[in-house]
């Protein structure tokens, strides 16, 4: 998210294309950033972010710093200013070309000037230029924007402050500016963050975590309705500043109806009051009980070079991104229905599929696809998803089949909002579920997938499992798709409203939806409601949300701009999805509304001139740019290559790597130590159940003596051992659940099925054998 601690190179000149690799800081020219201070406002599921950054020019020349950093993609950047001594100037948003040649114009003409601009590629990038700091000056850039905290799986609102930009990959022969990136190892960072974050909200604060170390969470009244957090001094700047706010009873249903500006015109945006709607619909539990047994299900694996970085796991780096995903993926073809369909794409520069075409899922079939993941590794190149999605788009969809894609990247792909245009292009045959991998992932790419593609975004940081993460997803993929969606307004007479974001086209229990309205016109009567209905496994359903017009308090503009936000960007797409057409119309939209709005976009830029600032800033201009953390590269990566630089692994099956041991070492390398619950999880079979055999016994600790002769007479040996192995999970893996939840349900329902005798002697006699007391009743059966 965004500039605090990640200022590296521009990532194109604004006037030539750049095409670097590695650290151009490496001659140590001073830094003129110095400090980063980062205050965090939450209210209730919105966020505001003020950063205020400090510059001093310790050189003999005036300067010019540049920095290039990530932002979330769907922010609203609302304020820039600069404070030079006593002089305070706040930058104004006018139409980019505009804006650059004034802050070139300024510069040429010894003012100090200020520009922070949008990348062309992706709209989670930004630049900031810093212009004509004289020899001894020192300035305080603040910057502020708004955002909705996304809702993870646990309830949990996320809020992440990325602290590493990696490189974008831009295939050859793409349009637009090449968007190299060059960074230090974060120990080499050259300046200092500090970071706090104030919550409030009409529900108790419970709980506060975070990737990084914090200080102690202190509740500011007796209520806990309010609290305040601070990052613990020394942060190493390796990974994000990630915060999870818990709240009690958390997200239920509910309105925010902001006053317009007394000042501005009624009719405009910021002259009449906008409302935002927080709906989280409920399906009845008779439909829920049910998982969907059919559909398309369709894996598209990275295996560019980067995915070849390791990951952290409780602070031990061990695991690299790509076997983590081959992990993954054993959960996910285990925990498939039978009867549906499925193939695995992979990508680099360029892309191969285990399958021709998706294949029905069974025993066969999925032991030739796991045979083939097992070699996958991070030797394909680049990150070239364009052209794998589509070749999946353009296969036919199967019958009765909803196509349900899976997306993993670590996001470093430079020509996103290309991407982002192809899916929702092809959102109405297919659900798109994205996963970003490790530190830097774009925000901007990963939302964004999911957003078009009607799916669901997860960002997998730190020490966080994937596999959790990945079938949580999965759970929703299984829901019963949601069909025919349509909103309807209640509103008093003389009153409209005038829908400002997408419309909703995909529901899942539980998650949130977002609704922005301009309400327009005046009646002394306030009540109103907004009625969701949809169909769900073929019968009509509704859900109602009362409230009324009165405006909330302290909001000031909030809802505003990220209602602008949302107008803004669906003309963006409009305007590239009509090229050629009338983009002039659609982009003299774009520019009049970010301008009314405060509200930044692709084809605006703020704009800061120090006009006060007396006598011209005298001698050439020297140019400094400030690095930002990230993974140092030792070869070219922004060309299309079929190979990695970097070394290639014995593959390994379905266990995470060991610390790697150099080839000059004299010793034999002991063998990675193998999970238990990956072992059990790779031995069972697609239609849900367990063989006895040596190998099952060996993940339970017994042997074969054991666990055959613990067993009933009355059963057959699939159903003790697939009694075995629910009865081991629910006993000692626990703390996974997430994780097999759904081979369990599959190899419960498979137990079920065989009208096996002696259910509850068998699990009575698994406890015994095993050690652990759980119920048959908690196993499904």
């Amino acid at each position: 998210m965004f500039l605090y601690f990640f200022f590296l190179f521009f990532i194109y000149c604004r006037h030539t294309k750049m095409n670097y690799c590695g650290l151009l800081t490496a001659q140590k020219n001073p830094v003129p950033l110095q400090s980063v201070e980062v205050e965090l406002q939450v209210k209730d599921h919105v966020a505001t972010v003020i950063s205020t950054l400090n510059y001093q020019n310790k050189e003999d020349k005036p300067v010019e710093a540049v920095f290039v950093f990530p932002l979330p993609g769907d922010a609203a950047v609302c304020h820039f200013s600069a404070k030079i001594g006593q002089t305070h100037i706040v930058a104004e948003l006018k139409e980019k070309q505009q804006a650059r040649e004034e802050y070139d114009d300024a510069l040429s003409s010894g003012q100090q000037a200020f520009l922070l601009e949008e990348s062309e590629q992706s709209p989670d990038i930004f630049s900031l230029s810093v212009g004509s700091l004289p020899p001894g000056e020192s300035a305080s850039i603040r910057l502020e924007y708004v955002i909705e905290l996304a809702v993870e799986a646990d309830e949990g609102l996320r809020f992440c402050l990325p602290a590493v930009l990696n490189p974008r990959y831009q295939p050859q022969g793409t349009e637009g500016p090449e968007l190299p990136v060059n960074s230090v190892p974060a120990s080499e960072v050259p300046y200092s963050l500090s970071f706090s974050a104030r919550v409030s909200s009409p529900r108790p604060v419970s709980k506060v975590e975070s990737s990084c170390s914090l200080e102690p969470l202190q509740f500011l009244n007796s209520d806990h309705t309010e609290a305040a957090v601070k990052l613990a001094a020394g942060h190493k700047f390796d990974r994000d500043v990630e915060l999870l706010i818990y709240y009690k009873d958390a997200h239920q249903p509910s309105a925010v109806v902001e006053a317009g500006q007394d000042s501005a015109e009624p009719g405009t945006l910021l002259g009449d009051p906008v409302v935002m709607l927080s709906l989280y619909p409920e399906f009845p539990e008779s439909v829920m009980s049910s998982r969907a047994s059919c559909g398309e299900f369709v894996f598209l694996l990275d295996r560019s070079q980067s995915m070849g970085s390791l990951i952290r796991n409780n602070n031990n780096w061990h695991e690299t991104r790509i076997s983590s995903a081959r992990d993954t993926l054993l959960f996910l073809l285990k925990s498939l229905p039978m009867g549906c369909y499925f193939n695995i794409y992979s990508f680099g520069s360029r892309y191969e599929s285990i399958f021709p075409m998706s294949v029905e899922y069974s025993e066969k079939s999925m032991e030739e696809a796991l045979k083939k993941v097992e070699m996958m590794e991070d030797d394909l190149g680049g990150t070239e998803i364009l052209q794998p999605l589509k070749h999946i788009y353009s296969q036919p969809c199967i019958l009765n089949q909803p196509r349900q894609l899976f997306v993993f990247t670590d996001g470093e792909v430079g020509y996103t909002k290309e991407v982002l245009d192809l899916v929702r292009k092809n959102a109405a045959s297919h659900r798109c579920f994205s996963f970003g991998i490790g530190e830097g992932a774009s925000s901007a790419l990963i939302n964004g997938l999911a957003q078009e593609g009607r799916g669901q975004a997860q960002f997998i940081t730190g020490s966080e499992r994937m596999q959790a993460k990945v079938m949580q997803s999965l759970k929703f993929a299984l829901q019963p798709v949601v069909k025919d969606i349509s909103v309807t307004w209640d509103l008093p007479e003389g009153v409209s409203a005038t829908v400002l974001s997408p419309p909703i086209t995909t529901i899942f229990q539980g998650q949130r939806s977002l609704l922005y309205a301009q309400v327009c016109g005046k009646n002394s009567e306030t009540d109103c409601s907004v009625t969701v209905s949809y169909t769900l496994a073929d019968h009509p359903f509704k859900n109602q949300l009362q409230f009324n017009l009165n405006p909330a308090k302290d909001t000031g503009l909030t809802v505003h701009r990220l209602a602008a936000r949302s107008r803004i960007r669906s003309l963006e797409f409009e305007e590239r999805e009509n090229r050629g057409k009338s983009d002039e119309d659609v982009k003299k939209k774009v520019v009049e509304l970010s301008v009314q709005s405060g509200v930044s976009s692709g084809h605006t830029a703020f704009i800061a001139v120090n006009k006060d600032s007396g006598d011209a800033v005298q001698g050439p201009l020297v140019r400094r740019d400030v690095p930002t953390p990230g993974r140092r590269l030792s070869c070219m990566v922004f060309q299309s290559s079929p190979h990695s630089c970097l070394p290639r692994r014995r593959p390994t099956v379905f266990i995470p790597h060991s610390t790697p041991v150099f080839a000059s070492q004299a010793s034999e390398p002991e063998p990675p130590r193998r999970d238990p619950l990956l072992q059990l999880v790779s031995l069972q079979k697609a239609s849900g159940c367990w063989m006895l055999d040596a190998a099952l016994a060996s993940v339970l600790g017994k042997n074969n003596k054991e666990v055959e002769e613990s067993k009933p007479a009355e059963v057959s040996s699939e159903v003790w051992a697939t009694i075995l192995a629910l009865t081991w999970l629910h006993g000692f893996k626990m703390d996974a659940k997430d994780e097999w939840e759904l081979l369990a349900v599959k190899a419960a329902s498979w137990v079920q099925a065989q009208n096996a005798p002696c259910v509850k002697e068998c699990v009575d006699a698994a406890n015994a054998l095993l050690g652990c007391r759980v119920q048959k009743e908690a196993l499904g059966l």
